[in-house]
């Protein structure tokens, strides 16, 4: 390991730790920060439990929850819940008890389920988007095109499309040998910081990774951002100024989860091995596998008058029972 990740017994977990197991050292730079960071994370872990799995039950519980931007907001709901439940409890073992081994099944399964995750919130903010675009710009048509049964096509794809993907790059990827001591410059096992540890010629593997990630994530968000262009072309052309607000704020809360969202997964994910230094990358990595989870359902309650109302409600059947 470089010196700057070398500060107190970093280096004797990772040889400590067993010469098949992976060791985290997530934060070892700042050793003394590491106490003070895990109930920050805690609290962050648990909004996002929380938050996130009311966003889930509302649509079920709350019949005027029906339509199907909410199915689709319940899907991403459960996308971040399973994004969060695979990378936060590790990260909080980590910060707590640092030197503690990871088996290469354990960081193969975690690399799996974080590929899986990001690429169904990709497609399911994709979308999400589709249904604002044929609500905003064919309405006399939405009736017809955005039925049940398509929604839930269209959710089982999102949630399919993630796992050959996932499958593929975490296999190819564990095939090859690692050399040296398994010091993970991560809190989770990742391409990245995996990659740095691989004693073999990995072109061609970072190759093809370069090139899903560009369909994974730069396809979906162009065509996010044709279905918004069509949008706010339309919302132009709405004579009422009541109109073009009322169009424009059933977006809102999207469109800022797909800033907050592509914002951070695409500075971490289109270079394999990126030229900003591990201790930047995590802080990055932290955004969209801790605060976003968290900040989505307060984004979308914050924002959506028909889930605050639902919300209402819930509280007052809670406080009647």
């Amino acid at each position: 390991l470089p010196p700057d990740w070398r500060g107190g017994d970093t280096l004797a977990w990772a040889n400590q730790s067993g010469a098949r197991d992976f060791v985290l050292l997530g934060f070892a730079h700042v050793p003394r920060l590491r106490p003070l960071l895990a109930p920050l994370f805690l609290v962050l872990f648990l909004l996002a439990l929380l938050g996130n799995t009311l966003i889930a039950l509302l649509p079920g519980l709350d019949p005027a929850l029906r339509a199907p931007m909410y199915f689709f907001l319940r899907q991403l709901a459960l996308v971040e819940l399973c994004f969060s439940l695979d990378v936060a409890p590790r990260l909080l073992l980590t910060l707590l008890w640092p030197g503690r081994g990871v088996s290469p099944v354990a960081c193969a399964l975690q690399l799996l389920l974080v590929l899986s995750c990001v690429t169904s919130e990709c497609f399911l903010l994709t979308a999400m988007a589709w249904d604002r675009f044929v609500a905003i710009c064919r309405p006399l048509h939405y009736g017809a095109l955005v039925s049940l049964r398509r929604c839930r096509l269209l959710a089982a794809a999102c949630w399919l499309a993630g796992v050959p993907v996932a499958l593929v790059f975490t296999a190819w990827l564990f095939s090859f040998p690692f050399c040296g001591p398994r010091g993970i410059r991560h809190f989770f096992c990742d391409i990245a910081p995996l990659l740095s540890l691989v004693c073999a010629d990995t072109r061609v593997f970072e190759a093809n990774v370069l090139a899903a990630t560009v369909l994974v994530i730069m396809v979906p968000f162009c065509l996010i951002a044709t279905s918004y262009a069509r949008i706010l072309a339309t919302v132009l052309r709405m004579p009422s100024a009541s109109g073009r607000l009322k169009a424009l704020s059933t977006c809102a809360s999207h469109l800022i989860v797909v800033i907050l969202f592509y914002g951070t997964t695409g500075v971490i994910h289109l270079r394999p091995k990126a030229s900003y230094s591990p201790e930047s990358k995590q802080v990055v990595s932290l955004s969209y596998t801790l605060v976003t989870p968290m900040l989505n359902p307060l984004i979308y309650s914050l924002r959506n008058k028909e889930v605050k109302a639902a919300l209402g409600r819930l509280g007052g059947w809670c406080g009647r029972g």
